[in-house]
């Protein structure tokens, strides 16, 4: 009965730890991101500045120019570096044109944009 009453005990008092260790581990975690979101957002470590990442900038632009079925969809792409976003690509209209460069422009995030949009039979503009 002794070994019996000792596995019993080594069972109960294992899960105790193991659900102590996954009660705390899962506080500290809280804690660390409850103390680390502020800093994050702030423009201090793993942050630039508060502006969006390149990546998730360039998503966002073409959420909002394509949102619907747009005609300039699949003629038109763009690429964002340091906030500065380029439109490239063969539209049909010149009004198209300057309604993208004027919507990107607005969008928060956005440092500049660089048109090098270009109608049919015209050359495409070269990066600056």
């Amino acid at each position: 009965m002794g070994k019996i009453r000792t596995v019993g005990l080594g069972a109960v008092l294992g899960g105790a730890g193991a659900y102590a260790v996954k009660r705390f581990s899962d506080r500290s975690e809280q804690a660390g991101r409850a103390v680390g979101a502020p800093v994050y957002g702030s423009g201090g470590w793993g942050s630039r500045g508060g502006r969006d990442d390149d990546t998730t900038l360039t998503h966002k632009v073409e959420s909002e120019l394509f949102r619907d079925a747009h005609e300039a969809k699949g003629h038109v792409s763009v690429n964002t570096a340091n906030g500065v976003v380029q439109l490239r690509g063969e539209v049909e209209r010149r009004e198209l044109i300057d309604e993208l460069v004027e919507r990107a422009r607005s969008i928060e995030g956005v440092r500049n944009v660089e048109n090098l949009l270009h109608l049919p039979g015209e050359e495409a503009p070269m990066h600056q």
